[in-house]
């Protein structure tokens, strides 16, 4: 019973100490403060994830790392829910993984139907070289090695779908 007393009052008190902070401090100083506040938090919610193992390529943890990505405009709900697509269709074909043996990527080629899911394209349907590589670069804006140097794996991926694709185009 004390130690929860104890706890209230210290947590009041914490909270009269921010409430002041909060009153005497610039709008632009708090932001930058707040922004900085989530950015950590998610950090360490992610290397708890990615610790525990069992999440990564989850949603959650992708939506953790994305304040990491440094994008200028930011990233919309679609480009968030085609990278989750991609990173999916790679982890189903076992192609992109954390373990150190992406020897196992290199040891067979990919295949046309593969390389028109990582590209968003409709296998079904013929498609000229122009198209390809503009299906290619809408994709690469996003997973290009300059945005983030942790996607140059999902890089190489994306550029050998386009080899298979254009190669007999």
């Amino acid at each position: 019973m004390n130690s929860a007393i104890l706890l209230i009052v210290i947590l009041l008190i914490a909270f009269i100490f921010f409430i002041n902070w909060f009153r005497s401090t610039s709008s632009k100083k708090i932001s930058t403060v707040l922004r900085k506040f989530w950015i950590v938090i998610f950090v360490v919610l992610a290397l708890l994830m990615a610790f525990g193992g069992r999440y990564i390529f989850s949603l959650p943890f992708l939506m953790m790392i994305l304040p990491l990505i440094k994008t200028k405009a930011g990233l919309t709900l679609f480009q968030i829910f085609r990278i989750w697509n991609l990173l999916q269709i790679l982890k189903a074909s076992g192609r992109f993984n954390f373990n150190g043996a992406n020897n196992s990527s290199n040891s067979f080629s990919m295949s046309k139907s593969e390389a028109y899911k990582i590209l968003n394209l409709n296998p079904n349907k013929k498609y000229s070289k122009i198209e390809i590589v503009n299906a290619y670069k809408k994709i690469m804006k996003k997973v290009h090695p300059d945005v983030s140097p942790e996607l140059t794996r999902l890089a190489s991926i994306v550029n050998e779908a386009k080899e298979v694709l254009t190669k007999d185009a």
